[in-house]
């Protein structure tokens, strides 16, 4: 899994030269929404892309992490199906049901299932390398979804700019994140990690969260600026030395959202001595959130070489695949 890590540049350029090749047979039209279909790793990059269009894009861009579509899913919604196996469960329901709702659907995967129903169908689908678990695939997924959405004209051409631009920054950087990484995972461990990031970055928390659930064998939780402070705040209310509270921070955050963090940083202070600020680099938001999200990758692997053990495990969601599968 660190391996992976480490070769996050490499995905990344190697996504851009996928998505440069594919030939979308999907046109332009005039869609009233997008709905992008996927779970856990799979579906990460879509709560990240929704983040990052969220102020760009002209019609509504969801992200649907369950069985069932929206019921206003129609002949003219665009449905991005992303799963990474190709076989989860869920995605293929929405899937289904997507494909009785007549929607157009471009697909993102390495295989498994949902291939063989585009072929059937004839879908658009953009087929990434396989053999790795989904959540060490995010620059995969995700950049492809970018390159959809550029083809149907709901995201513009520079974004390609701004992801060799992060592909540089984190090469530039990689030796002083490693070095970060380290020393955060030693001040997290054995505690329990509360995440907030300004709201416009919440994928981005999500997936550390995400992160230091799978590789790191941990539990923690998130939350967002401002909402937080209309109701997570009230709950500090108990001293706990185990509470270790991690802020992701961007210049760019707005000033009011960066003056309640300094403001709520006096609040944490009172319960818990651990209060750690990790600060974005990047002129672009891919920039800074690729940067974010590769500082804190390596903080989960290292959370699980320092509990010592294995990042890559994940023999409880195995088990609970399996139950279900014998529940049919």
């Amino acid at each position: 899994m660190k391996q992976l890590v480490v070769n996050f540049t490499k995905q990344l350029a190697e996504a851009i030269a996928i998505g440069n090749k594919q030939t979308f047979k999907t046109k332009k039209n005039n869609f009233h929404n997008i709905v992008l279909s996927g779970l856990g790793g799979s579906g990460i990059g879509g709560s990240i892309t929704q983040n990052y269009i969220a102020d760009s894009c002209s019609i509504p861009f969801i992200v649907n992490k369950d069985y069932f579509l929206p019921s206003f899913v129609n002949n003219k919604s665009l449905v991005i199906i992303s799963s990474y196996s190709g076989n989860t469960e869920e995605t293929l329901a929405a899937m289904q049901q997507a494909i009785k709702m007549k929607a157009t659907i471009i697909c993102i995967t390495s295989g498994g299932k949902v291939e063989e129903l585009a072929k059937k169908h004839n879908l658009d689908c953009v087929i990434i390398p396989s053999g790795m678990p989904p959540r060490s695939c995010l620059g995969y997924s995700m950049v492809q979804v970018l390159y959809a959405l550029n083809h149907l004209g709901y995201v513009k051409k520079s974004f390609e700019k701004d992801l060799k631009a992060a592909i540089a920054l984190l090469t530039k950087e990689s030796k002083a994140i490693q070095k970060e990484a380290k020393t955060i995972a030693k001040k997290l461990i054995n505690k329990m990690p509360i995440i907030y990031a300004a709201a416009d970055f919440e994928g981005v928390a999500v997936r550390f969260r995400q992160q230091i659930n799978e590789n790191g064998k941990m539990l923690c939780w998130h939350h967002v600026i401002p909402e937080m402070n209309h109701n997570e705040l009230v709950g500090w209310r108990k001293k706990d030395p185990n509470q270790a509270v991690v802020l992701l921070r961007n210049t760019t955050d707005y000033k009011r959202t960066q003056m309640r963090m300094e403001i709520n940083k006096e609040v944490f202070k009172q319960y818990t001595k651990t209060i750690i600020e990790i600060h974005s680099k990047g002129k672009s938001y891919l920039e800074r959130a690729f940067y974010l999200i590769h500082l804190t990758d390596f903080i989960s692997v290292d959370l699980a070489e320092l509990n010592k053990l294995d990042p890559t495990e994940v023999k409880v969601i195995d088990y609970l695949k399996g139950a279900l599968a014998k529940a049919k």
